[in-house]
């Protein structure tokens, strides 16, 4: 793609500040912003990579993916600032879950061990791990709003907080894991992944593309619930207090 081409493609950004402004959205500012940082961030990760890649030094490969995951974890603390030790609630989370599938990829030989290929499958792993961790803190937020009573007179009758609040667990895990579950299954009918898509472009065989892909989807399934589990554990504690009784300040309070 030429600079003209990529240029000209800004066009798309310029029409959706129209539609924001036509409709009163207020959303011009946040389109503008998003742009910017997008270009930017990607640009110098682009030379960043092409530096790494040439190194070939895992230490310096462990090193970026700590940032990453570390950004990350800044990122789903904000949906619960009150939640004790948040960050780092996120950032073992995450950590475990690179780990996990990182051990399974190259114990199994999967794929090589080298910056080209552990970067990107774990960049997306991490992503999507992200985002679900956002949505699991939004959607106990919820859930344990509505269900404040239900918890409330599980305790009354001598339940442990576990007891409690696991099937607010089990309800928030589920709901978080539907965009990730319905996207999958719509792989090949409504979207093609940006992963394939790319490959194919490029010039590579579509079934290769496609076999790289399935690695993709089978990996950030894996990784979806791992995360849903791990961090709604990790926040259960913090819902109680020392007396054993709710407390939903630590969600509540968080934007």
């Amino acid at each position: 793609m030429t600079i003209i081409a990529l240029t000209l493609s800004l066009c798309f950004v310029l029409f959706a500040v129209v539609l924001s402004r036509s409709f009163k959205l207020g959303l011009e500012k946040d389109v503008l912003i998003a742009t910017l940082r997008a270009t930017i961030q990607l640009l110098i990760i682009g030379y960043v990579l092409n530096f790494i890649f040439g190194l070939e030094q895992l230490w310096v490969v462990g090193l970026f993916l700590l940032l990453m995951i570390t950004v990350a974890s800044l990122n789903v603390s904000k949906k619960g600032k009150s939640v004790p030790y948040m960050t780092i609630k996120v950032f073992i989370t995450l950590v475990i879950v690179e780990i996990v599938t990182q051990a399974l990829l190259l114990g199994f030989n999967i794929i090589p061990a080298t910056a080209r290929y552990i970067i990107p499958i774990s960049g997306m792993i991490i992503g999507n791990s992200m985002i679900l961790g956002s949505l699991l803190v939004t959607r106990l937020r919820s859930e344990v709003t509505l269900r404040q009573r239900e918890i409330i007179l599980l305790l009354s009758l001598g339940g442990t907080p576990r007891q409690a609040i696991m099937p607010v667990l089990k309800s928030a895990v589920r709901s978080s894991m539907i965009p990730t579950i319905d996207g999958q299954k719509t792989l090949g009918l409504v979207q093609l992944p940006g992963m394939m898509t790319g490959q194919i472009i490029a010039g590579a065989d579509p079934i290769t593309a496609v076999r790289f892909q399935l690695l993709i989807v089978f990996t950030t399934m894996t990784s979806a619930i791992i995360t849903s589990i791990l961090l709604s554990l990790f926040i259960a504690p913090s819902l109680f207090n020392k007396q054993q009784q709710l407390q939903t300040e630590p969600l509540e309070s968080s934007s």
